[in-house]
């Protein structure tokens, strides 16, 4: 019965030694500054600054765009099974596929005529 089990096991003492190890490994080899500076302490951007100001507020409209985003976003996932499964699906599959992405496509007109994608 544990011939059975062997594999979970090594597997599940592997998902531990190996992030473990790394971890301690990190801790080890890792190079302390001498001196801790501002600068040091602010996470690298590429040049870019960290953010805006604590008292700054966004527009509304990047709000709107950030959940706009999200929306068609989570609408593509609905697409990959379909997508997946459409040729076991035939022509119903089809029309259901095109009708969805009409529906998006209405829905992309739509924003971008009221204006909810200019900043």
């Amino acid at each position: 019965m544990l011939h059975s089990w062997l594999p979970f096991l090594i597997y599940g003492i592997l998902a531990l030694v190996i992030p473990g190890s790394m971890m301690v490994m990190s801790f080890k080899f890792a190079q302390r500054p001498a001196r801790r500076t501002r600068a040091r302490t602010v996470p690298f951007e590429s040049g870019v600054s960290t953010g805006p100001l604590p008292r700054q507020r966004f527009s509304v409209s990047f709000y709107l765009t950030a959940m706009l985003f999200i929306v068609f976003d989570i609408e593509i996932v609905f697409l990959y099974p379909l997508a997946v499964q459409l040729h076991a699906l035939g022509w119903f599959g089809f029309s259901e596929l095109a009708f969805f992405i009409v529906i998006l496509l209405v829905a992309y007109v739509y924003i971008w005529r009221k204006g909810a994608l200019n900043w």
